[in-house]
């Protein structure tokens, strides 16, 4: 049974307000593993595009790595920006997670690629996996096949993140069905706000009928900017809305994602030193605290 070298997580509590209006907590560095595995699933869900959602994958996976932590990320969306995002072609690949959903035959180890970054590995994927939609409609016990998958690796990582499409269809249910917890990135902005609630619905129906441990670890909101009026009034409407799940932390909006992007790197290695790095290191502490990570 993997174990934390310490058994305390407590957070320290300023008197400073943060950007949710509440008092900022200061989140503890994880205490290192003596294991790894089982991982825990975490889905990141949000059926509007744009929010943030590959951009956050790859950067709390690289935070959490950071810490020790053994990190699948696996790309869910047909669009393979995850991949992309850390260096892969994914037009150039054999094979890719459409494969390991569409025949159980293939094992995922198979499909699995290795980075430059320690810790993390990535499962790819490519507009391949736009047809899986499709195609798994036919099959018996269609909304679990990711959950297999998943299965075969599960006790070689910390974390799996799986970066799901921009939709509330099969391919991000097959997601919600195998994972122990979502995160929802949120982007600060009043037509992203809108449609949180039926996502919420969607969470609840597979909770209700497939996947009843599953979670929400919490609400991320992203692109926020505190200067104007708007982004301040948009998060102080989701803290109303959701209270404790939205996370203390808050990722600004800046130029250095898309720059990190480009250089198909976590923004905690293309600046390590930057406030959006300290950003998804203080998240990963903060997921570590609430029981969202080993």
């Amino acid at each position: 049974m993997r174990q934390s070298v310490a058994d305390e997580r407590l957070d320290i509590v300023t008197d400073e307000m943060g950007p949710t209006g509440r008092p900022v907590r200061e989140f503890p560095v994880p205490p290192a593993l003596d294991g790894h595995g089982p991982a825990r699933i975490i889905a990141m869900v949000n059926q509007k595009g744009g929010v943030g959602k590959t951009t956050s994958s790859i950067n709390l996976g690289a935070a959490l790595a950071g810490y020790g932590r053994r990190v699948l990320l696996v790309d869910f969306d047909p669009q393979g920006a995850l991949s992309v995002g850390l260096g892969i072609n994914p037009h150039a690949l054999d094979r890719t997670v459409y494969d390991v959903l569409m025949s159980s035959r293939i094992d995922p180890r198979e499909v699995i690629h290795s980075t430059a970054h320690t810790g993390i590995d990535v499962m790819p994927a490519n507009i391949d996996l736009s047809a899986a939609e499709i195609q798994l409609v036919g099959e018996v016990a269609r909304e679990q096949v990711l959950t297999r998958a998943l299965a075969k690796v599960a006790d070689e990582y910390d974390v799996v993140l799986v970066d799901c499409q921009p939709s509330l269809g099969l391919l991000t249910v097959n997601a919600l069905t195998a994972a122990h917890g979502v995160v929802i990135p949120l982007e600060t902005e009043f037509f992203a706000l809108r449609g949180v609630a039926l996502l919420v619905e969607t969470i609840e129906k597979v909770q209700d009928r497939l996947n009843p441990s599953l979670r929400i670890d919490g609400i991320l909101a992203t692109m926020y900017d505190g200067r104007t009026l708007h982004s301040r009034e948009v998060i102080a409407s989701i803290v109303e809305a959701f209270g404790e799940t939205v996370f203390d932390t808050v990722i600004s909006r800046t130029v250095r994602f898309p720059d990190a992007s480009v250089a198909a790197e976590p923004i905690t290695t293309f600046a390590p030193s930057h406030a959006g790095a300290d950003a998804y290191r203080r998240l990963a502490r903060e997921l570590i605290s609430r029981g969202g990570s080993p």
